[in-house]
């Protein structure tokens, strides 16, 4: 049965990387794969929870008695579902949770045009300049807010402030790369990097110390060679567009207030989870509840509105892409049943016996996630490495080697910025280049000519920063 859920999940698992030809959702095969993989478990449960969750299994026969009467087989199905498949669904809906509110967020900015106050003073038409304003705003916006809603703002600023297709393209690009490479260091900034921070593998100031550096040298690599291979020279701009058309009933006040509100609201969950120690997915819907209760009284006011034309967040969640949310809970409950019947600590133990360097395993996780979808494999990777203990690590006769796996590890800091900027190296290899790649129609053989190579010396420079940093500090 363990072969054959395997099998299922890298069949499943092709689906998704090839959703563009086969055309079918990857969210849909996500969701079909990470329930039928459950369903199969439950198939033949004695023989695989006595060979991965044996301590789970007995821990929770002695906390319930009148489980502990019924036959084997059924003590393993009450099991399964009454304490394994409740225990992985909390992870999951605490990343599904902070998802929709941070997407409704800034999905409720956007459809009030609260990110034009950024765009629209952006004057210079000197390429480098303008190369290099694009990418350093991209890299920070994708810190505030992430890099799949940031590469959508910046790709749709650069149709109004670049008109020359081939440029635009290269443009584009590297707003790919800054996208992913800003939101390697934020907690907030990448789906990968909030799932190991929900997690509690790395803290905020862990990723600050860390991380900003190697992410900024991932970046500013590629941003000096696109810089000499874009030449010299201005771009050709169209007219300036009347921003006020995209809302007339709402105040340039009020715009930039939902605007102040709604990244003010993102910015301070982190400090929501350090002051109160409650999950992040809490701080959001906190910050979602106040822009949403502001919103509501606004267009109160506003008798002579028609009510089509209000913005409230009700109407503004039923915008927002629940695709990707279904696909997150889909891969996350395949992932779990996988760790639940002993995958992933089978492929942990490999990759300690065979390779045992850290720098190697992240590096390869780096590269896997241009080609295979970043979430599994992060996912993958919390659930085979344990996060361990003092006392497990003084008792262990490799204690450098484990004391990479603690809180703000190495590991889980270098994976951290691995599977966030390793996806920039193919333009499928990421959430912000798969939809860029569809806004702006560029081709996969395109970007795996012309930014390839360029991706991946900013991820291996990236890397080779942050090893150095780890030695000198």
């Amino acid at each position: 049965m363990v072969t054959s859920m395997i099998i299922l999940f890298v069949i499943g698992y092709l689906l998704i990387t090839l959703e563009h030809k086969t055309h079918i959702n990857k969210a849909a095969t996500a969701t079909i794969l990470g329930m039928v993989l459950w369903v199969m478990y439950m198939f033949c449960p004695e023989t695989l929870i006595s060979t991965s969750s044996a301590d789970a299994f007995k821990h929770f026969m002695d906390t319930n008695p009148d489980v502990a009467k019924l036959p084997l087989a059924q003590q393993c199905i009450k099991f399964i579902s009454g304490y394994q498949v409740p225990h992985f669904l909390g992870d999951v809906i605490q990343v599904i949770l902070y998802l929709i509110a941070a997407m409704s967020i800034v999905e409720l900015i956007d459809v009030h045009a609260g990110f034009t106050c950024i765009t629209s003073r952006i004057t210079t038409r000197n390429k480098t300049k303008l190369l290099c304003i694009i990418t350093f705003i991209t890299f920070f916006l994708s810190a505030i807010l992430d890099n799949l809603t940031t590469a959508i703002v910046m790709t749709m600023l650069l149709r109004k402030i670049v008109t020359d297709k081939r440029e635009r393209w290269i443009f584009a690009s590297m707003v790919i790369l800054a996208a992913n490479s800003g939101g390697a260091w934020s907690p907030i900034g990448d789906v990968t990097t909030i799932m190991l921070w929900i997690n509690e593998n790395v803290t905020t100031p862990s990723l600050l110390k860390y991380l900003v550096i190697p992410s900024i040298v991932s970046v500013v690599v590629p941003l000096i060679m696109v810089s000499f291979w874009l030449g010299k020279g201005n771009v050709v701009q169209p007219e300036k567009e009347d921003y006020d058309k995209y809302n007339p009933y709402i105040t340039s006040f009020e715009r930039n207030l939902i605007l102040a509100l709604g990244i003010g609201g993102l910015i301070s969950i982190p400090v929501f989870k350090a002051l109160t120690h409650l999950p992040p997915f809490m701080g959001a819907l906190l910050a979602m509840g106040v822009i949403w209760v502001y919103v509501g009284l606004m267009y109160d006011r506003k008798k002579y509105v028609p009510e089509n034309k209000k913005y409230r967040m009700m109407r503004v969640i039923q915008r927002i892409d629940f695709g990707t949310i279904f696909f997150f809970l889909g891969i996350l409950m395949a992932v779990s049943a996988l760790q639940s019947i002993g995958v992933l600590a089978s492929v942990s133990n490999f990759l300690d016996e065979k390779i045992h360097n850290i720098y190697i395993i992240n590096t390869i996780i780096g590269i896997l996630s241009s080609i295979v979808d970043n979430v599994p494999l992060v996912a993958g990777a919390i659930g085979m490495y344990d996060m361990p203990s003092t006392e497990v690590i003084q008792a262990s006769e490799n204690v450098a080697y484990l004391s990479h796996f603690v809180q703000d590890g190495t590991f889980w800091l270098l994976l951290t910025y691995c599977a966030g900027v390793g996806g920039s190296m193919l333009i499928i290899g990421s959430a912000a280049g798969v939809v860029v790649m569809g806004l702006e129609k560029i081709t996969f053989v395109w970007y795996l000519k012309h930014f390839t190579i360029i991706a991946a010396v900013g991820y291996f420079a990236g890397i080779g920063t942050f090893i150095l940093q780890s030695y000198l500090f």
